[in-house]
């Protein structure tokens, strides 16, 4: 049955490791409109984003579902909880939490910024 979610995209292998719960913080430069978050869709990408171009990637997958519980300033000890190779004052920590990986190839393209993407997802 096809469903509406709201979307999140990030670069490979972020995506990876957020469906295998090695990543619990997505770091951005902004905060959602609203919390919490529930059945965010994680796609995965090959290419950086960004307003000044490219702002799409036809060529995303779908590869988890997950709740933003909490959104808080990005600490210099969180860094490990994020995967980062380095901290920067600034940034937001998105929270996740009750992480459901998806299985099999879900194509999904791939935007900025929180998006809608209507798909079928069988879980």
């Amino acid at each position: 049955m096809i469903k509406a979610y709201l979307a999140l995209s990030v670069v490979a292998p972020a995506g990876d490791r957020i469906a295998a719960g090695g990543k619990r913080l997505e770091v951005r430069k902004w905060r959602p409109d609203r919390l919490p978050l529930r059945d965010l869709l994680i796609v995965q990408n090959r290419i950086s984003l960004s307003s000044a171009g490219p702002t799409e990637d036809p060529d995303g997958v779908a590869v988890a579902l997950v709740d933003v519980v909490r959104v808080r300033e990005w600490q210099e000890n969180d860094q490990d909880a994020a995967g980062a190779e380095r901290w920067e004052p600034g940034w937001q920590a998105w929270e996740l939490a009750k992480v459901r990986p998806l299985t099999g190839l879900v194509k999904a393209a791939a935007r900025l910024r929180l998006y809608e993407l209507r798909l079928d997802l069988a879980m």
